[in-house]
Protein backbone atom coordinates (compact mmCIF):
# COMPACT_ATOMS: atom_id res chain seq x y z
CA UNK A 1 0.00 0.00 0.00
CA UNK A 2 1.42 3.36 -0.86
CA UNK A 3 1.38 5.84 2.01
CA UNK A 4 0.26 9.44 1.25
CA UNK A 5 2.45 12.12 2.84
CA UNK A 6 1.59 16.01 3.37
CA UNK A 7 3.82 18.60 3.44
CA UNK A 8 3.10 21.29 6.12
CA UNK A 9 4.18 24.59 5.67
CA UNK A 10 4.43 26.28 9.04
CA UNK A 11 4.63 24.65 12.49
CA UNK A 12 2.26 26.52 14.86
CA UNK A 13 -0.77 26.05 16.85
CA UNK A 14 -2.69 26.57 13.42
CA UNK A 15 -0.40 23.62 12.02
CA UNK A 16 -1.37 21.15 14.47
CA UNK A 17 -4.96 21.46 13.55
CA UNK A 18 -4.09 21.50 9.94
CA UNK A 19 -2.14 18.08 10.91
CA UNK A 20 -5.05 16.39 12.52
CA UNK A 21 -7.76 17.13 9.99
CA UNK A 22 -5.12 15.65 7.41
CA UNK A 23 -4.80 12.49 9.37
CA UNK A 24 -8.24 12.10 9.91
CA UNK A 25 -9.06 13.10 6.19
CA UNK A 26 -7.22 10.40 5.04
CA UNK A 27 -3.53 11.63 4.72
CA UNK A 28 -1.28 8.85 6.26
CA UNK A 29 1.85 10.94 7.82
CA UNK A 30 2.43 14.66 7.82
CA UNK A 31 5.69 16.41 8.06
CA UNK A 32 6.39 20.11 8.66
CA UNK A 33 9.19 22.57 7.91
CA UNK A 34 8.75 25.80 8.93
CA UNK A 35 11.65 28.98 8.66
CA UNK A 36 12.34 28.76 12.12
CA UNK A 37 14.27 25.67 11.43
CA UNK A 38 16.98 24.26 12.97
CA UNK A 39 15.66 26.16 16.03
CA UNK A 40 12.26 24.51 16.57
CA UNK A 41 12.32 21.03 15.48
CA UNK A 42 9.30 19.59 16.90
CA UNK A 43 5.56 20.26 17.05
CA UNK A 44 3.21 18.32 19.29
CA UNK A 45 4.21 14.70 17.99
CA UNK A 46 4.99 16.29 14.36
CA UNK A 47 9.41 16.36 13.30
CA UNK A 48 10.20 19.76 12.01
CA UNK A 49 13.00 18.98 8.67
CA UNK A 50 13.46 21.97 7.22
CA UNK A 51 12.38 25.14 6.09
CA UNK A 52 10.68 26.79 3.47
CA UNK A 53 14.24 26.55 1.10
CA UNK A 54 14.20 22.61 2.33
CA UNK A 55 10.95 22.43 1.04
CA UNK A 56 10.98 23.51 -2.56
CA UNK A 57 14.06 21.12 -2.29
CA UNK A 58 11.94 17.71 -1.34
CA UNK A 59 8.37 18.81 -2.56
CA UNK A 60 8.39 15.65 -5.33
CA UNK A 61 8.36 13.09 -2.28
CA UNK A 62 4.98 14.58 -1.19
CA UNK A 63 1.73 13.78 -2.26
CA UNK A 64 0.65 17.08 -1.51
CA UNK A 65 1.85 20.32 -0.05
CA UNK A 66 -0.35 22.89 2.43
CA UNK A 67 0.52 26.40 4.01
CA UNK A 68 -0.08 25.91 7.37
CA UNK A 69 0.38 30.09 8.45
CA UNK A 70 -2.00 31.89 10.52
CA UNK A 71 -1.01 35.65 8.92
CA UNK A 72 -3.26 36.05 5.99
CA UNK A 73 -0.61 38.11 3.93
CA UNK A 74 2.17 35.72 4.90
CA UNK A 75 0.36 32.46 3.75
CA UNK A 76 -0.70 33.89 0.52
CA UNK A 77 2.70 34.80 0.00
CA UNK A 78 3.90 31.44 0.71
CA UNK A 79 1.67 29.77 -1.27
CA UNK A 80 2.46 32.24 -4.45
CA UNK A 81 5.76 31.67 -3.94
CA UNK A 82 5.09 27.13 -4.10
CA UNK A 83 2.68 27.67 -6.95
CA UNK A 84 5.07 29.73 -9.09
CA UNK A 85 7.94 26.91 -8.38
CA UNK A 86 5.30 24.20 -9.59
CA UNK A 87 4.41 22.46 -6.19
CA UNK A 88 1.48 20.17 -5.47
CA UNK A 89 -0.63 22.23 -3.29
CA UNK A 90 -3.82 20.49 -1.56
CA UNK A 91 -6.90 21.30 0.36
CA UNK A 92 -7.88 19.66 3.61
CA UNK A 93 -11.07 19.28 4.76
CA UNK A 94 -11.97 17.74 8.12
CA UNK A 95 -14.26 14.61 7.86
CA UNK A 96 -17.08 16.02 10.56
CA UNK A 97 -17.18 19.56 8.20
CA UNK A 98 -20.31 19.90 6.13
CA UNK A 99 -19.63 20.78 2.22
CA UNK A 100 -22.00 21.17 -0.18
CA UNK A 101 -20.96 19.42 -3.39
CA UNK A 102 -22.88 22.72 -4.72
CA UNK A 103 -19.99 25.00 -3.38
CA UNK A 104 -16.17 25.69 -4.32
CA UNK A 105 -12.67 25.40 -2.41
CA UNK A 106 -9.93 27.34 -3.92
CA UNK A 107 -6.38 25.35 -3.46
CA UNK A 108 -4.96 25.11 -0.51
CA UNK A 109 -7.85 26.32 1.66
CA UNK A 110 -8.59 24.68 4.80
CA UNK A 111 -12.40 23.36 6.36
CA UNK A 112 -11.91 22.57 9.90
CA UNK A 113 -14.28 20.53 12.07
CA UNK A 114 -17.77 21.84 11.99
CA UNK A 115 -17.68 23.74 9.75
CA UNK A 116 -20.78 24.61 7.42
CA UNK A 117 -19.93 25.66 3.84
CA UNK A 118 -23.78 25.57 1.94
CA UNK A 119 -24.78 25.54 -1.32
CA UNK A 120 -23.03 27.66 -4.27
CA UNK A 121 -20.50 29.09 -1.50
CA UNK A 122 -17.28 29.95 -3.36
CA UNK A 123 -14.61 29.82 -1.25
CA UNK A 124 -10.88 31.04 -2.63
CA UNK A 125 -7.44 29.91 -2.54
CA UNK A 126 -5.48 29.88 0.84
CA UNK A 127 -8.22 30.20 3.11
CA UNK A 128 -9.10 29.28 6.16
CA UNK A 129 -12.28 28.12 7.27
CA UNK A 130 -12.24 27.62 11.01
CA UNK A 131 -13.80 25.31 13.65
CA UNK A 132 -17.71 25.52 14.10
CA UNK A 133 -17.83 28.40 11.28
CA UNK A 134 -21.27 28.74 8.89
CA UNK A 135 -20.53 30.10 5.58
CA UNK A 136 -24.48 30.20 4.34
CA UNK A 137 -25.61 30.17 0.15
CA UNK A 138 -24.28 31.87 -2.43
CA UNK A 139 -21.42 33.46 -0.13
CA UNK A 140 -17.86 34.67 -2.15
CA UNK A 141 -14.47 34.75 -0.05
CA UNK A 142 -11.50 35.89 -2.07
CA UNK A 143 -7.80 34.50 -1.46
CA UNK A 144 -6.52 33.92 1.66
CA UNK A 145 -9.45 34.79 4.19
CA UNK A 146 -9.80 33.57 7.36
CA UNK A 147 -13.07 32.78 8.97
CA UNK A 148 -12.74 32.10 12.78
CA UNK A 149 -13.95 29.59 15.18
CA UNK A 150 -17.87 30.12 15.58
CA UNK A 151 -18.35 32.69 12.86
CA UNK A 152 -21.66 32.89 10.81
CA UNK A 153 -21.60 34.42 7.47
CA UNK A 154 -25.18 35.04 6.13
CA UNK A 155 -26.49 33.83 2.37
CA UNK A 156 -24.57 36.14 -0.55
CA UNK A 157 -21.59 37.94 1.92
CA UNK A 158 -18.29 38.98 -0.19
CA UNK A 159 -15.30 38.76 1.55
CA UNK A 160 -12.49 40.59 0.48
CA UNK A 161 -9.18 38.97 -0.16
CA UNK A 162 -6.46 38.37 3.28
CA UNK A 163 -9.97 39.67 5.45
CA UNK A 164 -10.08 38.47 9.11
CA UNK A 165 -13.02 37.70 10.92
CA UNK A 166 -12.45 37.32 14.44
CA UNK A 167 -14.27 34.54 16.57
CA UNK A 168 -17.88 34.63 17.12
CA UNK A 169 -18.55 37.06 14.55
CA UNK A 170 -21.61 37.15 12.36
CA UNK A 171 -22.20 38.88 9.24
CA UNK A 172 -25.44 39.73 7.75
CA UNK A 173 -27.08 38.35 4.34
CA UNK A 174 -25.76 40.55 1.40
CA UNK A 175 -23.26 42.73 3.08
CA UNK A 176 -19.99 43.35 1.55
CA UNK A 177 -16.80 43.41 3.10
CA UNK A 178 -13.39 44.73 1.82
CA UNK A 179 -9.95 43.64 1.54
CA UNK A 180 -7.42 43.34 4.02
CA UNK A 181 -10.15 44.15 6.72
CA UNK A 182 -9.76 43.35 10.42
CA UNK A 183 -13.50 42.49 11.91
CA UNK A 184 -13.19 41.96 15.61
CA UNK A 185 -14.55 38.70 17.79
CA UNK A 186 -17.81 38.71 18.64
CA UNK A 187 -18.60 41.47 16.13
CA UNK A 188 -22.19 41.54 14.35
CA UNK A 189 -21.56 43.83 10.80
CA UNK A 190 -25.01 44.89 9.46
CA UNK A 191 -23.44 47.59 7.16
CA UNK A 192 -20.88 46.79 4.01
CA UNK A 193 -17.18 47.42 5.51
CA UNK A 194 -14.04 49.21 3.16
CA UNK A 195 -10.91 47.38 2.47
CA UNK A 196 -8.23 48.22 5.18
CA UNK A 197 -10.47 49.01 8.18
CA UNK A 198 -10.56 47.53 11.33
CA UNK A 199 -13.99 46.92 12.77
CA UNK A 200 -15.52 46.15 16.15
CA UNK A 201 -18.65 46.06 18.38
CA UNK A 202 -22.53 45.70 17.65
CA UNK A 203 -23.09 46.62 15.66
CA UNK A 204 -19.96 46.90 13.80
CA UNK A 205 -17.82 49.73 13.61
CA UNK A 206 -14.92 51.29 12.36
CA UNK A 207 -12.16 52.18 14.55
CA UNK A 208 -8.45 53.99 14.54
CA UNK A 209 -5.69 52.27 15.61
CA UNK A 210 -2.57 54.03 17.28
CA UNK A 211 0.57 53.71 16.26
CA UNK A 212 3.17 53.81 18.66
CA UNK A 213 6.09 56.56 17.97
Amino acid sequence: MVLKKLAILGASGHGKVVADAALMSGWDDVIFFDDAWPKLSKVGPWAVTGNTASLFDHADGFDGVVVAIGNNLIRLAKQHELEMAGVQLVSIVHPSAIVSSFSEIGTGSVVFAGAVINPFAKIGSACIINTGSTIDHDCVLEDGVHVSPGVHLGGQVTVGKATWIGIGASVNHCITIGENVMVGGGAAVVNDIASSVTVVGVPAREIILRKHA
